[in-house]
């Protein structure tokens, strides 16, 4: 059968591999599924139900919930009642629920929690397009999931199959709020062939099938993990949500998955909790363990470094990285990697593990991938997000922006013409803000974003997230902004590894049991510069970090220095540390 809108997925598999474990999450301690048959009568049920309570073709419906089956069957039986789905993130405030509530003319949203329904409670009485609240969970004074969805028992299929049959592959499928690092987010349009065009030009970088499963973590409002999971559908993947982002190494022990998408703070975690237990160790094992790392820091794809790395390589496998790989379930064959940019190291560490982490790279404008590596055909290449999808185009323009072309650009921003012309120029190219290469005419490396880079009072261009990847390789260092725009050098604002400092003071006979603590520690910062200035030695002298300042607080989404992507706001960061940054150079 024929894939072009979104709905059609789950069909799809129903015809070429149905499933009793297409969806599952964990209930009372257990894993209950949900079957591909039951995925769609529920998706049927739901779009019945919004039928029933007048919602029509090209209404907005939001929702606003943890990953759990209920999102994908509601956003199914949105699409096939031929309204718009709005997916919100739920980390961010009432205000800026508010903002997208009254743009998109929100007529009904699904909430998962009582601390979410708190927040939309806050803001419903002055939404005027708002008549109906559905939750997830029992919460009392809401209608309940179940209950909502016996409201379609009255209302004919035949109804629900006209708007699917009425839906064309162009029409707008979903509303996504970019978060932005300013001002209000933008309604970002992708159409079901946005998405769907997406689906079919990722599926040949998938190295898994319909025998295998998915544990599904990042948030299910970003179209990264939402796309990901259709293509799961599409592919046969078995889904398995993760109970919460504090269990996600449980889940993943438990259900032994072949595939699982992250983001680089993630994995940056990851290797940090493996490396602490790695100093715990100690004799011939301590030795052992830090060899096989510094193997895994020269790895290169594809035998490169010759037979005897790769007979090394063999026996740090056998010794050692084993025990990572039984850590993630022992059935990995990729994880995903997006969002943001990769540490080429621990690309390489991973990898020389024999745990596939495969960096791709997009946009919310491009439904989202553009490019992401793969190992067939020297697909793979280090400190690249790997080669253009077949259905997508990338070409370079003169001043080193990325564009982008092809069917999973966006239709454009809703009620936005104004930014929408910003970003599209003739012939459908998208301007995507960031800078990169094609390395070897093919291999796509981003390099900074057109926006971020800065110039210095000596005229002298820096470029801040590279260096920031660079310098994340530190163990005192969990977040890190580098700055110096119209100063006389580049500095930097940071926020110690919580643990690692903690340990780290311990053993120096300080007491240092929070980062505000930490951030007044002359020797900590001293140490920390260390690391800094080691570092520094892969930059030329102009691009070097001369002075360094510790943050009393962590860098969150709720403290509004991230975005729900984790992005640095560095506007914020910069307002909101003035006066280290007045430290730094006037003092």
């Amino acid at each position: 059968m024929e894939v072009s809108r979104l709905f059609d997925i789950p069909y799809y598999q129903l015809s070429k591999f149905p499933k009793e474990d297409s969806l599952a999450a964990k209930q009372d301690g257990k894993w209950v599924t949900t079957s591909t048959k039951s995925f769609i009568d529920q998706g049927m049920m739901v779009a019945k139900a919004l039928v029933s309570i007048g919602i029509g073709p090209g209404d907005k419906v939001a929702m606003i919930s943890n990953n759990r089956p209920e999102w994908n069957i509601t956003d199914i039986g949105i699409l096939m009642a031929g309204a718009i789905s709005v997916p919100i993130y739920p980390t961010i405030s009432p205000s800026a629920y508010k903002f997208i509530f009254d743009d998109a003319e929100v007529k009904v949203c699904f909430v998962s929690s009582a601390d979410l329904l708190a927040k939309v409670n806050e803001i419903k009485d002055t939404v005027p397009s708002l008549t109906h609240i559905v939750s997830f969970e029992h919460l009392e004074g809401i209608e309940h999931f179940d209950t909502f969805k016996k409201r379609g028992e009255n209302t004919p299929t035949d109804e629900v199959e006209k708007r699917k049959a009425a839906v064309k592959p162009e029409d707008l499928a979903t509303l996504i709020y970019t978060s932005g690092t300013t001002g209000n987010p933008k309604g970002v349009m992708l159409s079901h062939n946005n998405i769907v065009s997406n689906v079919h030009g990722s599926r040949e970088r998938l190295p898994v099938d319909e025998y295998s499963k998915a544990v599904s973590f990042l948030p299910l409002c970003h179209i990264y993990e939402r796309m990901v999971l259709y293509l799961f559908m599409f592919t046969g993947v078995s889904i398995y949500y993760a109970e919460s982002m504090e269990t996600i190494g449980e889940n993943i022990r438990e259900v032994q998955p072949q595939v699982f998408t992250a983001v680089p703070r993630l994995l940056e975690k990851v290797f940090d909790k493996i490396i602490a237990k790695g100093s715990e160790l100690t004799g011939i094992k301590k030795s052992l363990f830090f060899w096989a790392v510094a193997l895994g820091e020269r790895w290169e794809p594809y035998g490169q470094n010759g037979a005897f790395y790769e007979l090394q390589l063999k026996i740090a496998n056998k010794l050692i990285f084993n025990k990572w790989r039984e850590a993630l379930g022992g059935n990995v064959k990729a994880v995903a990697s997006g969002s943001a940019a990769l540490q080429p190291r621990l690309a390489r560490i991973f990898n020389a593990a024999q745990i596939p982490v495969l960096e791709g790279y997009g946009l919310t404008e491009t439904s989202p991938v553009a490019s992401v590596n793969c190992f067939d055909d020297k697909g793979f290449m280090i400190g690249t997000t790997g080669r253009t999808l077949s259905n997508v185009e990338i070409k370079i323009a003169e001043d080193g922006e990325i564009l982008i072309k092809g069917p999973n650009v966006m239709m454009g921003y809703y009620k936005r013409d104004d930014l929408t012309k910003e970003v599209m120029s003739e012939g459908g190219w998208f301007h995507t803000g960031d800078i990169g290469v094609l390395v070897d005419g093919e291999y796509v490396k981003i390099t900074d974003r057109k926006k971020e880079i800065f110039k210095t009072s000596g005229g002298k261009y820096i470029a801040p997230q590279p260096m920031e990847n660079v310098y994340k390789a530190s163990r005192f260092i969990d977040q890190i902004m580098v700055i110096g725009e119209n100063e006389k050098h580049p500095a930097a604002l940071v926020v110690p590894d919580f643990e690692f400092c903690k340990e780290w003071c311990k053993r120096h006979s300080k007491v240092c049991t929070t980062i505000n603590m930490m951030s007044s520690d002359g020797k900590l910062k001293e140490r920390i510069q260390q690391d800094i200035d080691e570092m520094n030695q892969q930059f030329g002298k102009f691009e070097q970090v001369k002075k360094i300042e510790l943050c009393e607080h962590a860098w969150t989404i709720e403290t509004e220095e991230l975005t729900p992507s984790l992005k640095l706001k560095r506007k914020i960061i910069m307002a909101k540390y003035a006066h280290l940054v007045d430290k730094i150079y006037r003092s």
